[in-house]
């Protein structure tokens, strides 16, 4: 009984901070290109509570487009070999810092804010989806290189918590081989 007002109060607490992630103060663009290694992931979606054990590092490569919008390349190689990569066209909204995209994989409608980022250091991404009967939160803390401080992963992991991430439920991901250019 004391699972489910927890679990809705949690989802409630994600809904609030969610309309709140404001994206980073003069954000720019331009400095958000190039390479990105995805350090750490944070959710409390099922299918992240079902996969978070074999999820290793990987690579996001992020390209400005001319209209101002995302492109968001992603790759991780797997433990047999292959690459998993994923694709995605964040288009850019009336906030600079703030995006939209259809998941190419699930289908879903999302809103992505970069709501801290030092460009030559690391990205702080909040992922919000309203669609279907549950909310889905996903934060993602992101590398110019593969490590970051101490200091880092404690934001990162305070970030997630006061967006209704469990404790559980934020990763931080071991290192990994890059998958060959495709």
């Amino acid at each position: 009984m004391t699972l489910l007002p927890m679990v809705l109060g949690a989802v409630l607490c994600s809904l609030v901070l969610s309309s709140d992630v404001l994206p980073q103060a003069d954000f720019n663009l331009e400095a958000m290109a190039g390479k990105w290694h995805l350090i750490g992931f944070a959710s409390n979606a099922q299918w992240f509570v079902s996969h978070k054990a074999n999820m290793r590092m990987g690579i996001t490569m992020l390209t400005p487009t001319a209209e101002g919008d995302l492109e968001v390349a992603y790759s991780s190689l797997k433990s047999d070999g292959s690459c998993w990569r994923l694709n995605n066209m964040a288009k850019r909204t009336d906030v600079a810092g703030k995006f939209s995209y259809t998941s190419r994989r699930l289908g879903n409608e999302n809103n992505m804010v970069v709501a801290d980022v030092k460009y030559d250091e690391y990205a702080l991404v909040h992922i919000f989806t309203a669609n279907g009967d549950v909310p889905t939160v996903v934060n993602k803390l992101y590398g110019r290189g593969t490590d970051l401080s101490p200091d880092l992963l404690e934001k990162f992991r305070q970030f997630s918590l006061k967006a209704g991430i469990l404790p559980e439920n934020i990763a931080f991901l071991p290192k990994n081989a890059e998958c060959p250019a495709a």
